[in-house]
């Protein structure tokens, strides 16, 4: 097999103690972004969300297949469809309608001092969704035939480039993940072979918008990572 074309590798090098506050500063910011539920309808410029989702295409994956697909809704109409959709499974999902909820006793509970609930008036009130697919089949071509390797790995840090960009350009965020998911590829009109992996709620908070203190509540460092 001949050895593939290959280009020079280019990338700034920084002193270690330039670095260290390069990467710092970076912490810092990231540790400020936090999920709002409360949005405004304020506008947000198209081309902040065409640099966020740029960023994002732009993320490893495996055999570089690119297997994701961002559908940015802004339509009223299409955020009407996929908020009622949504909030219909997550009426089965906290038992909002009198019957048995779907999630377990301990979700429920690990989710009250959060304050979640099955109403979900950000999808209609923020200036944009983006509806996160992942590719099973297409690669760069995107006809549905070729096979995409390390799907959710690969569109995993997609999604996390995507939300460090949004939040780097001074948006709230909020990931949002109904389950099951399908009706998202039809409001979208994505082809089956496209699996729904997430919403990525994108916009300003609306005034006095507030989070749990316990969304405040980070495990240190000591807990999530060693050094072997």
């Amino acid at each position: 097999m001949p050895a593939p074309e290959t280009l020079p590798y280019h990338l700034p090098r920084f002193p270690d103690d330039e670095a260290s506050a390069r990467a710092g500063a970076m912490a810092e910011r990231l540790a400020r972004r936090r999920t709002c539920r409360d949005f405004s309808p304020e506008p947000v410029p198209r081309a902040v969300i065409e640099a966020a989702i740029a960023a994002a295409g732009s993320a490893p994956s495996g055999a570089n297949r690119q297997p994701w697909h961002f559908a940015v809704v802004a339509s009223p109409e299409k955020k009407r469809a996929i908020r009622e959709a949504a909030e219909a499974e997550e009426r089965r999902f906290y038992g909002a309608d009198g019957d048995n909820p779907k999630a377990s006793a301990e979700w429920l509970a690990a989710l009250a001092d959060l304050g979640t609930d099955a109403d979900k008036p950000f999808l209609e009130t923020a200036p944009w969704l983006i509806v996160v697919f992942a590719q099973r089949k297409g690669g760069i071509a995107e006809d549905g035939e070729a096979q995409n390797y390390y799907v959710t790995e690969s569109v995993g840090i997609a999604c996390g480039m995507l939300l460090t960009t949004l939040h780097e350009a001074g948006l709230a965020t909020l990931t949002h993940t109904p389950s099951p998911m399908g009706f998202l590829r039809e409001v979208c009109g994505r082809p089956e072979w496209e699996k729904p992996l997430m919403i990525v709620v994108a916009g300003h908070p609306a005034p006095g918008a507030r989070v749990p203190a316990k969304a405040q509540v980070k495990k240190p460092l000591t807990q999530i990572a060693s050094w072997l």
